[in-house]
């Protein structure tokens, strides 16, 4: 059973309250003290932080950044895509990430609009997205061969055929999740259902968290917005592993090879020098002075001896020299070690 307070804990529960922070007493060192109800004493710099508990924040800021990331890169590759299909520029930008409970985000939604869900095996629970009419409508347009110079929004649902042009876009978008989730979690997203009015569709209890993430959307002079909601419980097995250090490191990763594998791509067609050294002798420089053609310079290397090639003035690989169909030719036979000392 819970505890009851008394008559004289509810007179200092009410005495607090018509206090006030004004009104706090002062200790024997001068110091400002303010009263609590259990008639504990907390100093005047005792930071005191609002919590609603409509809006429990249960993703913290490290994996909110994470996600950002994530849907940065699900950006650019939704961006191309919708580029190459609609063969024109489309930019795609993350606008904002935030959390808030799944009433919030469905009445902040116009009606009619373009609202999505996404199956997202193996995890439990559903995603939607929502696509602003006001660049769904030129999309299709352009898709249709139009101009978008004079469209019109209109304030209705999509008929049958639009919803077919429109699948071709969710396509693309649940192709770019997947690419992008595949760091985290290889997950199969997939488009279930469709709906125009948002507030029909409960995926989630009206008060529980979802993190929305919010893109741009621009093509030529149309602007407009997508969202992609997601489900506390959907993303909770994998919340651990959504931390701004561990995608950190492998966004540099990552990088790194990208950039490794495009600069071994560029160095294969490069040219380098290559040469080889017959012999090393000394001579006198009044004999290098009288040198002439067909003088013969004697060097304690036999001809038999086997040579070092080098390559950009580094000594690489030991071979023979000979000749191969009327051209002088280096025959490998295998790599130098530090050892050898030709």
């Amino acid at each position: 059973m819970t505890d009851i307070l008394d008559q004289s804990e509810v007179d200092a529960l009410l005495a607090a309250v018509e206090a006030g922070p004004g009104d706090a007493e002062a200790n024997d060192t001068g110091e400002r003290k303010i009263f609590t109800i259990d008639d504990r004493v907390l100093p005047d710099d005792f930071e005191i932080r609002e919590y609603d508990f409509k809006r429990p924040e249960r993703v913290s800021k490290d994996q909110m950044r994470a996600l950002e990331t994530l849907h940065e890169s699900f950006s650019r590759s939704f961006g191309a895509l919708l580029s190459g299909f609609l063969r024109t520029i489309m930019e795609v930008k993350v606008a904002s990430i935030e959390q808030m409970t799944f009433s919030e985000f469905t009445h902040s939604l116009p009606n009619p609009t373009c609202f999505a869900l996404i199956d997202c095996e193996p995890l439990d629970g559903t995603m939607c997205m929502e696509v602003s009419p006001l660049i769904i409508y030129p999309v299709i347009d352009r898709l249709l061969g139009g101009s978008n110079a004079d469209l019109f929004i209109p304030q209705r649902p999509l008929t049958a055929i639009e919803m077919r042009l429109v699948g071709k876009i969710l396509d693309r978008a649940v192709a770019g999740l997947k690419e992008a989730w595949a760091n985290v979690k290889e997950i199969n997203f997939s488009v279930t259902d469709t709906e125009s009015n948002p507030v029909l569709v409960q995926i989630v209890p009206p008060n529980e968290v979802v993190v929305v993430v919010s893109f741009e959307l621009k093509m030529g002079n149309r602007a407009g917005t997508m969202s992609l909601c997601i489900p506390y419980n959907v993303i909770e097995p994998l919340i651990e592993k959504l931390s701004n250090q561990t995608w950190a490191a492998y966004k540099r990763q990552s990088r790194d090879t990208k950039v490794r594998n495009t600069l071994a791509n560029h160095l294969d067609a490069a040219r380098v020098g290559i040469s080889t050294i017959l012999a090393d002798t000394t001579i006198k420089l009044n004999d290098l002075k009288n040198l002439d053609v067909g003088d013969l310079i004697l060097t304690e290397k036999p001809a038999s001896s086997p040579l070092s090639l080098e390559i950009e003035g580094k000594r690489k690989f030991i071979g023979q020299l000979g000749q191969y169909k009327g051209n002088r030719v280096f025959r490998v036979d295998r790599p130098i070690t530090p050892k050898d000392r030709v």
